[in-house]
């Protein structure tokens, strides 16, 4: 039995402002972001990883470096299978300019059916998360826990696999900043154990406020491409 703490990378300008950031450079964590991830790190303090295995990208390697404070000895490695989904042309755009795309909506709802142009699928991306995943599990051992620092669609996408959900129904999962999922692998079957775990603030469940007069949009409904900020 092998448990894997999947880790989003805390909030990034980007998140912020609503830029898909995807594999573009220099992409770092902002205040609140290695805020978040320090406190991540102090929660997870007393959990003991045989391994962190971050992606390459600058946000995610900077989350993993503060869950290793204190870890004298914890390997740290990369691997590039957890990197984030290859957006290709819609890289560095705004969500609002893409919601305007008409493959925004083939993205809600048949993502197993989206190429991005100049990118990869999404089926792709899932498909070679997952093997990063097993992949992991098999050299670290059985009977460890280890953390994966990702991004939302990769988590999101490994969650839907281990539920035995198709990836059109990976939308309906959300991803916070700095979130832990936790599943943990048997010779049988995974177990979801928590799902966007973002610690005791109750932040995230307030009604969110409105201004009067505003009618609920279609867009409500959308996933947010890439994760967003949070709460």
């Amino acid at each position: 039995m092998t448990t894997v703490l999947l880790i989003r990378h805390g909030r990034t300008a980007a998140n912020a402002n609503g830029t898909l950031a995807g594999w573009t450079p220099g992409v770092v964590l902002d205040e609140t972001g290695r805020t978040q991830a320090e406190t991540l790190a102090a929660r997870l303090s007393p959990v003991p990883l045989a391994a962190v295995v971050s992606s390459p990208l600058e946000r995610t390697r900077e989350t993993a470096a503060a869950l290793l404070v204190g870890r004298d000895g914890t390997p740290e490695h990369v691997d590039e299978r957890l990197g984030e989904a290859r957006y290709g042309d819609w890289t560095g755009q705004q969500l609002k300019t893409l919601s305007k795309d008409p493959l925004w909506k083939v993205v809600q709802s048949h993502p197993s059916g989206v190429t991005f142009p100049g990118g990869e699928s999404l089926r792709g991306m899932q498909e070679r998360a997952v093997d990063a995943v097993r992949d992991w599990n098999e050299r670290l051992g059985a009977d460890v826990t280890w953390a994966a620092v990702s991004h939302a669609d990769v988590i999101k996408s490994i969650a839907a696999d281990a539920l035995g959900l198709h990836l059109d129904q990976f939308q309906r999962i959300q991803i916070d900043p700095c979130s832990v999922t936790v599943i943990r692998y048997t010779d049988l079957r995974p177990f979801v154990v928590r799902l966007n775990d973002v610690g005791g603030s109750v932040d995230g469940l307030l009604p969110p406020k409105r201004r009067p007069g505003r009618k609920r949009r279609t867009s409500d409904s959308d996933a947010v491409v890439g994760g967003g900020a949070g709460a």
